[in-house]
């Protein structure tokens, strides 16, 4: 029996991959949480195979929780399961330590496919989102400059996209002004960018989103 805990902030969500995975003779869900607090508690007192991660939790993003688990409980296969597309984040999420990376509006075969694949001890993504990593590794396409930055960055180059200011992107991420301006100045760099409006230009042209 593979063991599974859902962790995603939406009940709606939780209450339909636990009857998703409940069709499946060999699936159990073992727990749920509704965000990241919730769900280190729950991960002290009951051992799974499998976690089933939100990317966008309301106290404690999915990247940062993502690196917690891998680091307290290496041996629990996690899977991304978000409302961002691939492109956004699957690559990101990979790099970070997740065995696999899918959208909540994908088949629902495929999440059960996705749960025994990295049980399994495999990876999973969806077939085009493979696509895109061969293609890269292949040389064929090239990485666009934003994958350069760390996770912090890119949370940060987001919020300036949505036309945050740094004040409120300091309160967001629990920051002081004078961090946010050095991580604004270093991704400035990284894109090879001049100025705030630029910034949010390139987020809009390329369809980032926190």
């Amino acid at each position: 029996m593979i063991r599974v805990i859902s962790a995603d902030d939406h009940a709606v969500v939780r209450g339909g991959v636990k009857q998703l995975l409940g069709d499946a003779a060999d699936l159990q869900v073992v727990g749920e949480a509704a965000n990241g607090a919730e769900l280190v508690r729950l991960l002290q007192r009951q051992s799974c195979d499998v976690l089933l991660l939100d990317i966008s939790m309301p106290d404690k993003d999915g990247l940062t929780l993502l690196k917690e688990v891998r680091g307290k409980w290496p041996e629990i296969a996690v899977v991304i399961l978000s409302m961002h597309p691939e492109h956004q984040y699957a690559a990101r999420a990979l790099r970070a330590g997740a065995r696999g990376y899918l959208t909540k509006d994908g088949a629902p075969e495929q999440l059960i496919e996705a749960v025994r694949a990295v049980a399994a001890g495999g990876r999973y993504v969806s077939p085009a989102f493979a696509q895109i990593l061969a293609d890269q590794f292949a040389g064929d396409q090239g990485k666009p400059p934003h994958e350069a930055l760390s996770d912090r960055e890119y949370e940060v180059l987001v919020r300036i996209g949505a036309g945050k200011t740094v004040g409120e992107i300091a309160e967001e991420l629990f920051l002081s002004t004078n961090t946010v301006s050095t991580y604004r100045t270093r991704i400035l760099a990284k894109l090879r960018l001049a100025t705030t409006v630029e910034l949010i230009h390139y987020v809009v042209t390329n369809n980032l989103s926190a």
